[in-house]
Parts: C-alpha cells; structure tokens; sequence
C-alpha cells in the first residue's frame, strides 16, 4: 500500500513539474542582450515612418537581476553615449530610472531621470514605445535579442 501511495505521489509531483515547467518557459522575458534594429515614427496611431539603423551604428542594451545598462556608438560621431540604472517591467509598459551616464547622459539625467514606454515584448524581439500626454505612440525603438535570457 505504501509504494502504491509512494507511486502516484511522484505521479502527481512530475506532473505538477511539467506544468510550472510550461508556465516558465511560456512567459517572455527582457532579461538578456539586445540590439537596436530600427525605430518607427508614429502620427498618433499608425507607422508613418521606419529609420534603419546606419552602417557601423550600434545600440545595445542589457537587462539582469533589475538593472539595465545601455551603450551606443555611431561612427561619424565622437560624443560618447551610455547610461546605467535600474528597470521595472509590468504587462505592458517599461519603466527605467537612470542612475549615472556619460556627459552627454548626465545632462539629461539632471533633468531626467525615469524613462517610462509602452512595452511590445515577444521571445527574442520587443520595442519599447514613447507616448504622448495622450496615450498615443510617437516613436519606438525596436530591438532584437543578441544574447541569452
């Protein structure tokens, strides 16, 4: 009787393993190395405009453990670019508050400090979305993933 009631108890636990298991790995997450691949103009509701990213230019971002960093490079362009802080992530929005950048960050970091979008996040792509005072998107950027979750 014991190992019957010790057999359908490890039945019972793999499967409740499975399910936790499907649940995991169905949940996208911004955790991990991402690439700036274009940005979209928005009149309000729709796309009007799609601006490639140059030859050579460069933005990557990093999401870990609710901190993210970001760099960006353009060739033809000796202002440095870069910004360090931390990030909260709901259903649908973005919400990064930066602690510290480079000069050129820094002056907007004394202005401004909490960087809140619209969220749009699949497994390996996501575009983090400005809206206006009205809720209505103006522009995006859109990334794709380059490193592991």
């Amino acid at each position: 009787m014991k190992s019957i009631l010790f057999t359908i108890g490890c039945i019972f636990a793999l499967i409740l393993i499975s399910f936790k298991t499907t649940e995991t790995t169905d949940k996208h997450t911004i955790e991990g190395i991402w690439e700036l691949v274009d940005q979209y103009t928005y009149d309000g509701e729709n796309v009007v405009d799609t601006i490639e990213t140059s030859e050579g230019y460069r933005q990557i971002k990093m999401y870990t453990d609710g901190k993210v960093m970001w760099t960006r490079f353009v060739p033809q362009d000796s202002v440095e670019w870069f910004g360090y802080g931390s990030y909260i992530v709901t259903d649908s929005s973005l919400i990064e508050t930066l602690e510290y950048g480079s000069a050129s960050m820094m002056q907007i970091i004394d202005t401004m400090r909490v960087f809140t979008f619209k969220l749009d996040l699949k497994d390996d792509y996501y575009s983090q979305i400005t809206l206006d005072s009205d809720g209505d998107p103006i522009f995006s950027e859109n990334y794709k993933r380059i490193g592991p979750k």
